[in-house]
């Protein structure tokens, strides 16, 4: 009896000890399961991951790595691997949280959760400048969302031509994933547009013998004109005016945008014949566009114009950024030799 006791002993001990190291092995086991899967990895060296699209596994881990996104890129690797994520690589802007454990982050990859961008515009003068501005927010370049608005064929499919198609932005905040294409950014736009020409707006277009892109390229003059949205309707009012009676626009603004030269204060009798059609002192009627995006309140103060008999307006010359109107000639002359009389006693000359 005895005898067995003591043989037993050093077995049980080698069973314990045996379960002991199993138990030490699953735990390490678990441990690196754990750490690879649920422990933090996501540094906060950049806010954003941007996958482009047609990306593939080799550019994230690529990204990944060289950002300095994560802290350990093997774990991120294998973890990658094993969740299959190499084969659903999704292109997208995707916020990144430090502290986010690599499943989190995979699965958000994986799913394509991006967080949408914040697209906000207004008063922007040029189609040109507008794309610069967009690509900068979004992953398509300049030049493909320009090829698409000069693009005659595409913008007709929507009632526009390349000279009008910029009346379609409407200035507002709108939120959309960075990977939009071209073709989908254009598509939301327009979707935005019919909805800002209700039924009610165009009613008041149509009374005024004007079509909604053609009301669009009137308020850009209009917006490009006054400093102050109260005085919009009376200066659409004169506009209107000059229209009905066959009169050319005359408008300063016109010649600015014909010129492209922003920078002028003082639009001076040598500018006045330049050729452009966008210069309304040679042509009678509205330009073939608009000189700059105008604002929905500009939009608004054209379809609810002021009725007031002006033909002519010019700047106060007291720089208030308010006008001088006038219904004839010889009231206007005595406006225009003040606010030039002001502009030479300040010595602005161009």
């Amino acid at each position: 009896m005895t005898e067995k006791k003591s043989k037993s002993g050093p077995f049980k001990k080698f069973i314990i000890a045996f379960v002991i190291v199993i138990i030490i092995i699953l735990a390490g086991v678990g441990v690196n399961y754990y750490y690879k899967y649920f422990g933090p990895n996501v540094t906060a060296k950049q806010e954003y991951l941007y996958i482009h699209t047609g990306a593939t596994y080799a550019d994230v881990i690529k990204t990944v790595q060289n950002e300095g996104m994560v802290k350990d890129t093997v774990t991120f690797n294998w973890a990658a691997v094993n969740m299959n994520y190499t084969h659903r690589v999704k292109p997208g802007r995707y916020h990144l949280h430090e502290g986010m454990s690599n499943r989190k982050l995979i699965n958000m990859l994986a799913s394509g959760t991006q967080e949408p961008v914040q697209l906000e515009f207004h008063g922007l003068r040029q189609k040109e400048q507008f794309a610069g501005f967009v690509s900068k927010k979004i992953e398509p370049d300049s030049v493909s969302i320009i090829n698409l608005l000069d693009s005659s064929s595409y913008v007709a499919k929507y009632g526009f031509t390349t000279d009008n198609v910029y009346t379609m932005f409407m200035p507002n905040s709108y939120q959309m994933y960075w990977n939009t294409s071209p073709d989908k950014f254009f598509k939301k736009m327009y979707a935005n547009y019919q909805k800002f020409w209700t039924p009610e707006r165009k009613r008041k277009a149509a009374a005024l013998n004007l079509s909604q892109q053609e009301v669009s390229v009137l308020a850009s003059v209009v917006d490009a004109e006054a400093l102050h949205d109260d005085e919009m309707p009376a200066i659409a009012g004169l506009y209107l005016n000059r229209l009905k009676k066959g009169m050319k626009l005359e408008a300063d603004p016109t010649v600015i945008f014909a010129l492209n030269d922003f920078t002028i204060k003082r639009v001076l009798n040598r500018y006045l014949s330049y050729n452009s059609p966008y210069n309304t002192y040679l042509h009678t009627g509205l330009p073939p566009g608009p000189i700059m995006m105008p604002s929905v309140n500009a939009v608004n103060a054209v379809l609810d114009h002021q009725n007031n008999d002006y033909i002519y307006m010019c700047a106060k010359a007291d720089f208030s950024g308010y006008h001088a109107f006038a219904d004839n000639v010889a009231d206007h002359l005595v406006n225009a030799h003040a606010f030039q009389k002001a502009l030479n006693e300040r010595n602005i000359k161009r």
